[in-house]
């Protein structure tokens, strides 16, 4: 017979098992990889965050019109619900309408801010299932990015935001990706240096976006397993002893010794404190957590809230070199 401790540690165990096991394959154990974008696709532009001045619409237009792409706009696109865009219910719902409507190839978020965590509960991931399309953003749309791929096993896309200035250098990446299919070798342009926090090469499956985000969904249905997986992470605006606490979080968590490699793309105006308290430098904070994991890593990669920037897949197999600061898909992430 069971000691009353025992029982609950086995309880335990088997309530973290059933209700939060991620689910990041289908029926049949593979990725679903969504259709390619081809000229004359029409895009759905959805809101699942901050809201969004009607003014951009405009703006949008003209950037995906110029990739040859249509746009069809979410009746809830440019709602106003406080900090929201719109109600949590009315933000959800514009995402199922485009993953039913047969005429649609894909989502594009407008913006991100704050508020696509909050409606991953309400998402019917068994239509998402039925339905892969590429969904792309980057930034808060890093919840949902993730939470469809980890309930659904859809392959996502951390990239562009309708609000994004699409220039050739990121719209080049995009459309080797999303439009030709091709399984990119990523590497940073000459001008934008690499720093190597431990050299070496690995593979796994490539995984993650804004760090804040990220650490706020720790313990949550809505994020991938882990093992053996490749992170990447970005930020903006983040302080670095808010980049360390992150970190910290990850490692408390048990995700970052988990991981067979790091990738920390770029921290935009990511500053330490403009007093005169003692501080550590971002550098620091990453030798700090990351080297003594022993996995190949570095910082640098174009990936985050920059103009140029690159367009990465959710899930996909990858293998990295962290001394030339290079990510090699081995495989495409459309079909």
């Amino acid at each position: 017979m069971l000691n009353r401790r025992q029982f609950l540690t086995g309880f335990g165990q088997t309530l973290l098992s059933t209700q939060f096991s991620p689910i990041t394959a289908n029926a049949n154990g593979a990725l679903l990889k969504p259709p390619r974008l081809k000229p004359g696709d029409t895009v759905g532009l959805v809101t699942p965050a901050s809201p969004v001045k009607k003014s951009y619409l405009k703006l949008i237009q003209s950037q995906l019109a110029r990739q040859q792409l249509n746009l069809k706009v979410a009746p809830h696109a440019f709602d106003e619900y406080g900090y929201l865009a719109g109600v949590d219910q009315n933000r959800a719902a514009d995402i199922h309408r485009f993953f039913a409507d047969t005429s649609v190839q894909a989502l594009v978020a407008t913006g991100g801010g704050w508020g696509s965590s909050r409606i991953l509960p309400l998402l019917d991931y068994d239509l998402i299932r039925r339905n892969p399309k590429i969904v792309l953003g980057y930034s808060d749309i890093t919840a949902l990015l993730l939470g469809i791929y980890s309930r659904s096993g859809v392959v996502t896309f951390h990239g562009l935001l309708g609000t994004s200035i699409w220039n050739p250098f990121s719209v080049g990446y995009l459309k080797r990706l999303l439009f030709e299919g091709e399984a990119i070798t990523f590497q940073n342009s000459a001008e934008v240096r690499v720093e190597t926090i431990t050299s070496g090469q690995a593979r796994g499956r490539l995984l993650g976006g804004n760090l804040s985000v990220i650490s706020t969904l720790v313990g949550s249905l809505y994020l991938p397993d882990w093992n053996q997986a490749i992170l990447f992470v970005e930020d903006t605006g983040e302080d670095v002893y808010r980049v360390d606490r992150m970190l910290t979080h990850l490692k408390l968590a048990g995700i970052l010794q988990q991981l067979s490699g790091f990738i920390f793309g770029q921290c935009t105006r990511c500053l330490d404190e403009e007093d005169d308290s003692p501080t550590l430098s971002l550098w620091q904070v990453l030798s700090d957590h990351i080297r003594p994991l022993g996995i190949p890593a570095w910082y640098g990669s174009m990936i985050g809230h920059i103009p140029n920037q690159f367009t990465v897949p959710q899930g996909v197999e990858v293998e990295i070199d962290a001394s030339l600061g290079r990510i090699k898909m081995l495989e495409t992430a459309v079909i």
